[in-house]
């Protein structure tokens, strides 16, 4: 069904939410969806930095004796 909607059916679908929900709306609205975008790729990026320090700071913390047991 959605298969074949052009570009003209695109642009028909625009203006009619342009003109149900006005220019100041869609707007705000985008602009919200840009600053979730933001905020998904900083907390990505912080999870990478999370895990990078995390296995720098791992350390094998098994006494010398028991080492050569295993």
């Amino acid at each position: 069904m959605l298969n074949n909607i052009g570009l003209p059916g695109l642009l028909l679908i625009a203006v009619v939410v342009l003109v149900l929900f006005g220019r100041g709306k869609i707007s705000s609205l985008m602009g919200e969806v840009g600053k979730g975008i933001t905020s998904f790729k900083k907390g990505i990026n912080e999870g990478q930095d999370e895990i990078a320090n995390a296995s720098e700071e791992a350390k094998d913390v098994t006494p010398e004796a028991e080492k050569d047991k295993v």
